[in-house]
């Protein structure tokens, strides 16, 4: 049986990466696991989140993998070897997994390292049940097909008409390069007071988007962030992991 995969998307400042590493607690703490957790976002920090310490990256196992045609183990494929070295690159974690990807140290674009992510998600998916992917800010990721094969695709948002304009292309994208994602939902996150403004509603039923909820602005968010606390640990009583447990919830994630 195939993971049912999630993957988050939105652009920069929204809160996204906070998110899937609480994503990634409710699953755990549904039951739903062992968890594969995917840092695609070139900017890595889903570690500090979740509280693991960040080894080795895809993108290091991919520039060192152009050099190691001498170095290789005698009869060993550059498959097996990249095999072999992403799963050492696996950071074990209690109910989770986490696959770091990383910059490529070399010059050049990331989408070497992008494509090697998502060959051995693929090749990884029989092993877990779900597989959870923080993906980089903007729309670049989607246009080089990562999110694709997708049961899930969370589009985060803040509480801005940009922000809301950003979701509906992320949206627009799924639909123009008919990626294969099952259900789509916006989440807004950091909304101050009771759910959104008239003209925010307005600006998601133009975009043409499913508002799965918001996530209420919380200062333990800011507490826990100001003293590089995991955020992955906030308490129960939080307002934004009560807040995104109802959201989920509602989702029915099977």
């Amino acid at each position: 049986m195939s993971a049912f995969t999630i993957a988050v998307a939105g652009k920069g400042g929204t809160g996204k990466t906070t998110l899937t590493g609480l994503i990634i607690r409710y699953l755990i703490e549904r039951r739903k696991g062992p968890i594969l957790a995917v840092d695609a976002d070139a900017n890595s920090n889903l570690n500090e989140v979740l509280g693991v310490e960040c080894g080795e990256t895809i993108g290091h196992v991919r520039e060192e993998a152009a050099d190691t045609a001498d170095s290789r183990p005698h009869g060993m494929s550059l498959y097996e070897y990249l095999d072999m070295r992403v799963q050492q690159a696996m950071i074990e974690s209690e109910g989770f997994d986490l696959l770091v990807m990383g910059r490529p140290e070399g010059p050049g674009c990331y989408c070497a390292a992008n494509n090697a992510i998502q060959k051995y998600t693929d090749h990884l998916m029989d092993s877990y049940p779900y597989i959870v992917t923080d993906n980089e800010a903007g729309l670049e990721h989607l246009s080089r097909r990562t999110s694709q094969d997708t049961d899930l695709l969370l589009i985060i948002s803040d509480p801005s008409a940009r922000g809301i304009l950003t979701a509906g292309r992320v949206n627009g994208i799924v639909d123009e390069l008919g990626l294969k994602v099952g259900r789509r939902a916006l989440i807004v996150n950091r909304v101050n007071g009771n759910g959104l403004p008239e003209e925010l509603e307005e600006a998601v039923e133009k975009q043409g988007l499913s508002l799965a909820g918001v996530v209420p602005a919380d200062e333990l968010v800011t507490s826990y962030d100001m003293q590089g606390r995991p955020l992955a640990q906030l308490p129960k009583e939080s307002k934004a992991v009560s807040a995104l447990y109802k959201i989920l919830d509602g989702l029915e994630i099977p």
